[in-house]
């Protein structure tokens, strides 16, 4: 699973992110990988940005921070605090994190030849696991 926490629905940057990740959702989805999106911004918001956007992958509402928070994602953004800084985790069956990145600043997109491997790399160590057992 790819977990993708964004700023804010309705923004260049996160708009950027979204639709890479829209673009190469085949990829993930070939390695048997689900991907979802997560903002503090309402679901219905966020309903409506994934149809504007054409996402085929849900985006998920962390209205009440409690992801954001767990994680440690906590940041303002132009003096208005409460938003998830961008971030990018990918985890294993289990819910273990087997890789993580977080952004220096708001406007960093992840590095997506990265999350890629990331998972390539988890989906080879599962299918060597399971041919040992």
């Amino acid at each position: 699973m790819v977990l993708l926490f964004f700023p804010a629905a309705h923004t260049r940057v996160c708009e950027k992110e979204l639709c890479t990740v829209r673009d190469s959702l085949a990829e993930y989805n070939q390695l048997g990988a689900e991907v979802y999106g997560l903002s503090v911004d309402t679901p219905w918001t966020l309903a409506a940005y994934a149809r504007s956007l054409g996402l085929a992958f849900p985006l998920l509402s962390d209205y009440n921070r409690e992801a954001t928070r767990v994680f440690g994602l906590e940041i303002s953004l132009r003096g208005l605090p409460g938003f998830a800084q961008r971030a990018a985790y990918v985890v294993d069956a289990s819910g273990q994190i087997t890789w993580a990145w977080v952004a220096e600043v708001p406007a960093q997109e992840p590095p997506y030849p990265e999350v890629a491997a990331a998972v390539k790399a988890l989906v080879e160590n599962g299918a060597s696991s399971r041919a040992r057992s």
